[in-house]
């Protein structure tokens, strides 16, 4: 399968100085656009694959200039504030382009190979001196793998850069297979080994993100699992032993237990749109529920480890 590079995608934020996301210091670069829908995503603008438009309500100064400013009436005046037609919307950026308080903002802009990575070799200097590097997160890298692949390529080609992809691993194999090729570093998600129970809470089935897991083990990829524990979701004694077992089958990758949090609920909001776990009642885990998964792993000779 020939893997077409694109010089062009779009970008919903860099990150410069993260230690959480690979090692050393590294500038997260966030691509647009992802096929899972997990009901828990801490970045949904990044969800999908065109430019967005986010209303914060506590920034907002009420000034109005943002309905005048819109070219096809897709943000009105209320008493309350703005209120934003989502179907009318293009995310053309008038509004934010006239917000004195920065309330409204477009995530998403397009950028080609060679933009994002003049911002990125930026903090070279630091990268060399922690083994740091570029980690390209999302939204879904893989899922706009023409831009993904030639910013990788060139990161390593052209700068010698240590590269890492924080993916889900929902791609067909060819990309995955490719992008093994121009990546250091691999952390990718296990959500729920129920294939039913997982497009139940992401939209999709799992037999592609586990067949892709097999695939980045048996190349010998320098791979981080990471596992988002969400207690009465994915914290059952079953799921942990199928997760237990399916890891051994992989040559027992280490861990990385990422806790629920909520840091996504209010950027739903902003995109006007309802948190998907609001019903749900999911408590947060506090330190000995994360405490007891991490016992009943190690158990099973899993490799947790703290990052």
């Amino acid at each position: 399968m020939d893997i077409p590079l694109k010089n062009e995608g779009i970008v919903f934020n860099i990150q410069r100085y993260s230690v959480h996301d690979g090692p050393g210091i590294r500038t997260i670069v966030f691509l647009q656009g992802c096929p899972l829908s997990c009901l828990w995503c801490s970045n949904p603008e990044g969800a999908e694959n065109h430019p967005v438009l986010s209303h914060n309500a506590v920034l907002c100064v009420k000034c109005s200039r943002c309905a005048s400013a819109c070219p096809r009436g897709a943000v009105s005046f209320a008493e309350g504030g703005p209120v934003v037609t989502r179907e009318l919307c293009q995310a053309c950026g008038g509004c934010a382009a006239v917000c004195p308080s920065g309330a409204m903002k477009i995530f998403g802009s397009r950028m080609t190979v060679g933009e994002v990575l003049d911002d990125v070799v930026r903090d070279e200097a630091f990268y060399r001196r922690s083994g740091g590097g570029l980690t390209l997160s999302g939204g879904e890298p893989l899922f706009c793998s023409g831009f993904c692949l030639a910013l990788l390529k060139k990161a390593k080609e052209d700068y010698g850069l240590d590269t890492a992809v924080e993916t889900s691993l929902y791609a067909p194999p060819e990309i995955v297979e490719k992008m093994l090729f121009y990546t250091d570093h691999v952390l990718a998600d296990i959500k729920l080994m129920d294939s039913s129970r997982h497009r139940e809470y992401t939209g999709r089935d799992n037999s592609l993100i586990l067949d892709n897991l097999r695939l980045a083990a048996a190349r010998g990829a320098d791979l981080l699992v990471r596992f988002p524990l969400i207690p009465g979701i994915n914290d059952d004694e079953e799921n942990l032993n199928a997760m237990a077992e399916f890891l051994e089958s992989c040559a027992s990758p280490p861990l990385e237990i990422l806790p629920y949090h909520e840091f996504g609920r209010g950027k739903f909001f902003n995109l006007g749109r309802a948190y998907p776990l609001a019903d749900k009642k999911i408590t947060l885990p506090d330190r000995e529920k994360i405490n007891r998964a991490e016992e009943f792993l190690r158990a099973r000779a899993v490799r947790v480890v703290h990052t």
